[in-house]
């Protein structure tokens, strides 16, 4: 049988084109939409020892831009302060266009809070480290994150407001 499906490549391919599609997930683009960064205290924040402590914010937020298209951007945010005062401020605003078609509304919400945003992090992270470099500060590397697991903190921690129960143990919102 092996013999006749190596002669005929036709019966090989036929069975697959019956099959559904399903859905279809895609990167179509990888881009910095914004950065920024801010040292309001030099030089003097030179002139002492770094020592600081940092602040770290990321959000996630996806806009249709057609039928089955979307622009997901991640915003990390991280704020070095010293004796209560910033040491610098750095924001980057990473983005990426997907392409998503054919998902349940659910999984398509799922897959935009966590997959998009894992691809997109590492640019993001590099970016944030790049602008402290050149801020003249020591690098910084941003630990990796699981969005599977801040998209399911934030899933309990809505479910449990809507039932009126406290937040789970570090559920953010």
């Amino acid at each position: 049988m092996a013999e006749n499906e190596a002669n005929n490549p036709e019966a090989v391919a036929a069975p697959i084109a019956d099959q559904p599609e399903g859905p279809k997930f895609a990167v179509q683009r990888i881009y910095l939409k914004d950065a920024s960064f801010e040292s309001p205290r030099s030089p003097a924040v030179f002139q002492g020892q770094w020592q600081p402590k940092i602040n770290f914010d990321i959000k996630t937020k996806n806009t249709k831009i057609q039928d089955g298209v979307f622009e997901v951007v991640l915003v990390l945010t991280v704020e070095a302060t010293l004796d209560e005062e910033p040491g610098f401020i750095a924001e980057v605003h990473h983005a990426g266009i997907f392409t998503a078609k054919d998902f349940e509304a659910g999984e398509l919400e799922q897959l935009l809070a966590t997959v998009c945003p894992t691809i997109l992090f590492p640019y993001a992270r590099e970016a944030i480290d790049s602008l402290v470099v050149k801020g003249s500060f020591p690098a910084l590397m941003l630990a990796p994150i699981n969005f599977d697991a801040l998209y399911t903190q934030q899933k309990l921690a809505a479910q449990a407001n809507a039932s009126g129960e406290a937040p789970a143990p570090g559920a953010t919102n």
